[in-house]
């Protein structure tokens, strides 16, 4: 299956591949002293490299990267990632993946089909049964049980029981490195594929639930508040966009992945070098209150 460029979502950030090496040496610079050489590598790894994104149809040929991504999302959670890849790039009239705009034809270190991020949401309801998705099911319920109140926990299976009311899950990943603002073309994009197969009467379309698994992370402080009590923790969202879902989540809590990640987020970047334990959010949002988290998209993202 062909991938077109839809162009839809174009954003600006640091290229992942360009902020783990230092650039080339400049060839006038080749005589400098050793100190002198030492002062422009410095300045070169703190150096910006702007990129432009943009958004493609999902297809056959993203499978590893979305793949990539599903795994720096469940880690070691006994869930099949190359089956709900394939159940994505199934559904390629809903999503997008995130590609770099233009890759020079010399460069060999950038593969025009890596995949920087994508977006996507599945009817888990429509596809009770398929393996994929039972066991994102029962990692989601059994978390639940173990670090939320019994009562969360029976409105969440209730949720998830009822046939009558599709949840869907949304899937929203992408290199640390992409910068959030691109998120709102894209979710902008997502929810006008959701409305035209719901307008068709497609099973993608008929959502009333969102489900939505978030990376986060948690330091707890040393500072006790005034009158006692234990330190105050808060929790990071990586994907700083979602924490407007968590508002509106009707159910929400967190479960550690400490034991599971070598670092917080796989990759080098970290608050200020503050140590943080990697959490994942699990959040239900009725989907009613979409328009108030784009809203609120629109409000902190625009360029």
């Amino acid at each position: 299956m062909a991938s077109s460029a839809k162009r839809r979502a174009v954003g600006l950030g640091e290229n992942p591949e360009d902020s783990e090496n230092s650039s080339d040496d400049n060839p006038e610079e080749g005589e400098d002293s050793g100190e002198e050489d030492s002062e422009a590598s410095e300045e070169e790894i703190n150096e910006e490299v702007i990129v432009d994104f943009e958004a493609h149809a999902i297809a056959d040929s993203n499978f590893n990267g979305i793949k990539k991504l599903l795994q720096q999302l469940f880690l070691k959670a006994h869930v099949n990632t190359s089956e709900i890849t394939d159940v994505i790039i199934q559904q390629n009239h809903i999503g997008s993946v995130i590609k770099q705009a233009e890759v020079p034809d010399d460069s060999d270190d950038e593969d025009p089909n890596e995949v920087f991020g994508f977006i996507t949401m599945l009817n888990l309801t429509e596809r009770k049964g398929v393996q994929c998705v039972e066991e994102v099911k029962e990692l989601i319920v059994d978390q639940c049980e173990k670090n939320a109140a019994h009562s969360v926990t029976e409105q969440l299976e209730q949720v998830l029981g009822d046939p009558s009311k599709a949840v869907g899950l949304l899937l929203s990943e992408r290199f640390i490195n992409v910068p959030p603002q691109i998120a709102l073309p894209l979710h902008k994009q997502l929810q006008e594929e959701l409305a035209e197969a719901q307008r068709t009467n497609m099973p993608s379309g008929r959502c009333h639930y969102c489900l939505m698994i978030s990376k986060t992370c948690k330091e707890v402080t040393k500072s006790i508040p005034a009158r006692g009590g234990a330190p105050k923790e808060e929790y990071m969202f990586v994907n700083a966009e979602e924490e407007f879902f968590y508002e509106q989540a009707i159910v929400k809590f967190h479960y550690s992945v400490q034991e599971e990640a070598d670092s917080c987020l796989s990759g080098r970047w970290s608050f200020d070098d503050v140590p943080m334990k990697p959490f994942r959010t699990v959040m239900l949002i009725p989907t009613d209150r979409m328009p108030a988290i784009m809203d609120k998209l629109k409000e902190y993202l625009t360029v």
